[in-house]
């Protein structure tokens, strides 16, 4: 199935096999419902970028045996996160290629963003226009961050549920990273943001509205810019 959601360009592939399109104002019937999901959190994978600074796709990098990409994935599906939304951009057809077995998973939504040359801000759109009538939280997982694990997304879903604030960073020795969980309450602001700062603005300017949550391995919150980076992280490991 291949949803179009006009308004933020994005294409949900819900089977790489079947395709029908669905327009933006008959997004409804693709949602849950009220009851069953109001209480849940997608999780929403941003893979779409060029990796400029990497010099190849590196969503598709292999550390430990598994491509960058995967590792976000395989954790988020280890998780207690209800739904995993994957957007992709910049060398789709190639990743798609590539791990076309685990996007069959039932939990995992394909997203495509093709205006990721727009920044991040783009894909966090897409993802949150997906997520936005399902679910009343999200968290924005990043594809360069190999060493994050289920545990750590189960403990900062757990630390975010148990608080009244609308958004949840994770803080290592006062480093702080991703992923951060949003709340319905700050869904509209995020659909305005804009460049490649993701949300960053947004959890500056609302301080008062943000739970930062300790987390004690600071390998969680590596993430993989360059080339360099990977191998440092190998010698770490």
């Amino acid at each position: 199935m291949i949803a179009m959601l006009v308004e933020y360009h994005c294409i949900v592939i819900g089977n790489l096999f079947e395709r029908r399109a669905v327009d933006a104002t008959r997004r409804a019937s693709l949602s849950l419902g009220k009851s069953g999901n109001m209480n849940k959190t997608a999780g929403i994978v941003l893979a779409a970028g060029m990796s400029e600074r990497f010099g190849r796709p590196k969503q598709l990098a292999v550390f430990k045996g598994k491509h960058l990409i995967e590792h976000a994935i395989d954790a988020a599906l280890g998780s207690k996160l209800e739904k995993v939304i994957v957007v992709l951009g910049h060398c789709h057809e190639r990743i798609c290629s590539t791990l076309k077995d685990k996007f069959c998973h039932p939990r995992i939504e394909i997203v495509l963003n093709p205006e990721y040359e727009k920044g991040q801000s783009a894909s966090l759109r897409t993802g949150l226009a997906v997520a936005a009538d399902r679910f009343s939280s999200v968290m924005f997982i990043v594809a360069d961050q190999p060493m994050l694990n289920s545990g750590t997304i189960d403990f900062l879903l757990d630390e975010y549920h148990g608080t009244d604030k609308d958004i949840c960073v994770p803080v290592c020795r006062g480093r702080r990273g991703n992923p951060v969980i949003f709340g319905r309450a700050m869904y509209g602001r995020l659909f305005e943001t804009q460049g490649d700062t993701g949300a960053r603005t947004l959890i500056r300017s609302h301080p008062d509205r943000v739970l930062f949550a300790e987390i004690p391995d600071p390998s969680c919150l590596f993430d993989i810019d360059t080339e360099n980076d990977l191998k440092q992280l190998e010698i770490y490991d």
